[in-house]
């Protein structure tokens, strides 16, 4: 009796290995499939998403949106995106090479939130000391204070995609330049 056991056992022992060796391959095929899946839903999602981006102010109004969708996809150098009464979301694109432009808000702390590209943030107390330098790239964000000179360039192969957060607002509502020469020109008769 005890041989037989012995054998029923291994034979119980065999069949359960089987059995969660078959789970695990069942297991891991499903989670392969619901990974391609996923990957073709979000792409899907993607693709929506940049399909129903609609360039407008929607200040003053509550707003929710896919940020990086709109900041992907804008072609402007400056495109206001939502203006309140104490807060502005511009969204920008510094093409290779370009700049934002040397500039101070005296009273106006700034967020950039980079999306796309690289660049090269400077910072300083006047214009002609800007002694913080940073790279930048995507998924970094750089914080101004209110009154310190800085500059962001593009040192990158291809346009710097951003944006940016002003507190108080800093440009009128529904701006959008469609270049550096534009907002430049438009900043000097502001």
């Amino acid at each position: 009796m005890s041989i037989k056991g012995t054998k029923t056992e291994k034979s119980l022992k065999s069949g359960f290995f089987l059995f969660i060796v078959g789970l695990l391959l069942l297991g891991w095929s499903n989670m392969s499939c619901n990974q391609t899946s996923q990957s073709s839903c979000c792409a899907g999602h993607d693709a929506d998403a940049k399909a129903d981006v609609v360039f407008k102010d929607f200040g003053k109004e509550p707003t929710v949106l896919d940020i990086d969708a709109y900041t992907v996809t804008n072609e402007n150098f400056r495109t206001a995106l939502w203006t309140g009464t104490f807060l502005q979301l511009t969204l920008m694109s510094i093409p290779v090479g370009g700049e934002i432009g040397l500039e101070a808000h005296p009273d106006t702390d700034q967020f950039l939130r980079i999306e796309d590209g690289e660049g090269k943030v400077m910072m300083g107390d006047t214009e002609n000391s800007l002694t913080f330098v940073q790279m930048v790239e995507a998924d970094f964000a750089v914080f101004i204070p209110a009154g310190k000179w800085h500059n962001l360039v593009n040192t990158g192969d291809k346009p710097l995609k951003l944006y940016s957060i002003y507190a108080p607002v800093e440009h009128q509502r529904g701006t959008v330049h469609k270049t550096f020469e534009e907002a430049e020109a438009a900043e000097h008769h502001h």
